[in-house]
């Protein structure tokens, strides 16, 4: 007896819209999850060697398990967090050593991405980076570190953008996540408000540059960027306490 043909599937225009719905909703839950843990790493409210739970995580965002669950996925593939399946969740502790090695790495791929943008923006993304350059200026004198990191993500995410190239940008973001914690660590720690000052007008001198499409600016801001973090990592291996870096670590001595 022969296999009848099954019948076609008919699909409404109104499930089709709903599942695109639902699949964008889930990638801006997504999104959403990274975003609040990247924030947290690099302000170290989540303290590097700290271990955690998916449920400790949930209950930290206030966001349900799957978008954490796979922002947490995106962070071990970054080498930022450690899952362990018998320990949970540890955040990577900081490798002082390590970080200053990537630099070199992000100093590289950077000269390739800011060149690309200065060659490649369009006129609404120089735009927008007039208008964050401006607001930048604007607020120099006042400015927080948590609040330049906000202008930092965007100053990156436009700058990605505007080079146009995606392939790079899975290999900047966990540098950028990175680079950040350092300049936080340094900032409440050791640096005081010249170094933040220093970090925004070397922002400028960079968006200012591709703004204005000036490819050859442009690198060299972004060198003089990396310069100036990798000289926060002397003061940082000198001065800084070993628990900041990995909390797990036993205190050398009681007062």
């Amino acid at each position: 007896m022969g296999r009848g043909r099954s019948k076609p599937v008919l699909v409404e225009p109104g499930d089709a819209i709903d599942r695109k719905q639902a699949r964008a909703n889930h990638a801006n839950l997504l999104e959403l999850a990274y975003g609040k843990l990247e924030e947290m790493l690099v302000n170290c409210t989540l303290a590097p060697g700290r271990s955690l739970s998916i449920q400790d995580l949930q209950d930290i965002t206030g966001l349900s398990r799957t978008p954490v669950h796979q922002a947490v996925s995106m962070l071990a593939r970054d080498t930022l967090v450690i899952v362990s399946p018998r320990n949970g969740i540890q955040i990577a502790p900081i490798d002082l050593a390590r970080d200053r090695l990537l630099l070199e790495l992000r100093r590289d791929i950077e000269r390739f991405v800011v060149r690309l943008a200065a060659e490649r923006s369009g006129p609404t993304q120089r735009n927008q980076m007039m208008h964050l350059s401006r607001v930048l200026r604007e607020r120099r004198a006042t400015i927080t570190i948590d609040q330049f990191n906000e202008f930092d993500r965007s100053i990156d995410n436009l700058i990605l953008a505007a080079g146009n190239e995606p392939f790079v940008g899975n290999a900047l973001r966990p540098l950028h996540t990175i680079f950040r914690r350092i300049g936080f660590l340094h900032q409440n720690h050791i640096g005081g408000e010249a170094t933040l000052h220093r970090s925004v007008d070397c922002h400028l001198a960079l968006t200012d540059a591709i703004a204005n499409r000036r490819a050859d600016d442009a690198v060299k801001a972004s060198d003089d960027i990396v310069q100036f973090v990798d000289a926060m990592f002397d003061e940082l291996e000198a001065r800084i306490d070993p628990r900041l870096l990995d909390c797990s670590v036993e205190p050398l001595f009681t007062l």
